[in-house]
């Protein structure tokens, strides 16, 4: 099979496309035939040595796939060969083919294409857990999104106002704020522009955001300790912008608010059946309809080192997409 590996650490033109081994499923995985995968920031600073998770060299980037299986390990009782499927890899996602554990590997409802899967599991995932598990959105609250144009942004907009969210998303420049209104948003804010804390609060009457959800960290995250509603929880994604931000507790203590970790890939290890119960949800509201995944870019496999250069230009809106199969 190819396969589009990291052989020494280093940035997307390092990448090479290579014949290698086709993956022999263990007991407990499915092996899977890769029809797209996802590309998501994990992979940049996998490639660069800069993850949590170091696979050793050499490896795929590539965290989240959709295709058919192919085989099916011992022990495996879900799945089939010619199953439609899509699966959180972790790893090995730019390749032709992957061994993914049974239990990251979701059934697909047939309205749900290959293209739209790939790119569905980490943002719709993550969100699903911030928003309602540790979020506790309500109808009617007001939530903020920071980074609103991007993958995991544009998911909780989306999200966010399906169900019944008064949404205020953040972006960068005025060329993004047209996608975050099309997916529901409504007020968006210029951060470049437009200071977040005083426009929160003039939209708010004062109040501030019930809910924030903030994968870019740094300023935003400065600003949105000074518009949190009183009881307000303010979701740390992650870092988008580079620095980690510290809080100061006294800021916690008067808005009386809460300052939620909301690590998705670590819950789905640790509560496997409860993120299943989550894809169940989600890929139902997906084939009814009801969410709008947003693809904006897609690359053949061999230019998947573009692709990882698209997010890091941050030219892309929503999710890129490595192409590996014609069928869809």
């Amino acid at each position: 099979m190819k396969a589009l590996l990291c052989k020494a650490y280093g940035g997307p033109d390092d990448l090479v496309l290579e014949e290698t081994d086709s993956p022999a499923p263990a007991p407990g995985e499915v092996h899977i035939a890769i029809h797209a995968a996802g590309v998501n920031f994990p992979d940049i600073l996998l490639i660069e040595n800069k993850y949590q998770f170091r696979p050793p060299l050499p490896f795929a980037p590539g965290l989240e796939v959709a295709g058919r299986v192919l085989a099916v390990g011992a022990d495996v009782t879900r799945f089939k060969p010619g199953d439609r499927v899509m699966a959180c890899c972790g790893h090995g996602g730019f390749a032709e083919e992957v061994a993914v554990a049974e239990r990251s590997v979701f059934a697909l409802p047939d309205a749900v294409d290959f293209v739209t899967a790939a790119g569905f599991p980490v943002v719709y995932g993550t969100t699903y857990h911030g928003l309602i598990d540790r979020g506790r959105m309500q109808a009617g609250e007001v939530l903020l999104v920071h980074g609103a144009a991007g993958g995991v942004g544009l998911s909780a907009v989306d999200m966010g106002k399906m169900l019944g969210a008064t949404v205020i998303g953040t972006v960068g420049s005025d060329a993004k704020m047209d996608i975050v209104r099309q997916y529901g948003a409504d007020h968006v804010i210029n951060y470049s522009t437009e200071s977040i804390r005083d426009r929160v609060k003039e939209l708010t009457d004062g109040k501030g955001a019930d809910v924030i959800y903030d994968p870019v960290g740094g300023d935003a995250f400065d600003q949105s300790m000074r518009c949190i509603n009183w009881a307000g929880r303010l979701l740390v994604i992650g870092f988008a912008s580079g620095r980690i931000p510290e809080l100061k507790a006294n800021l916690a203590l008067l808005k009386g608010c809460e300052v939620v970790g909301v690590f998705w890939g670590s819950f789905s290890e640790r509560e496997p059946e409860a993120s299943r119960g989550n894809f169940d949800t989600l890929l139902g509201w997906c084939a009814e309809g009801k969410l709008k995944p947003h693809v904006s870019m897609r690359f053949p496999l061999a230019q998947g080192g573009e692709a990882l250069k698209a997010l890091i230009s941050r030219r892309a809106t929503g999710k890129v997409i490595v192409d590996v199969r014609d069928e869809q």
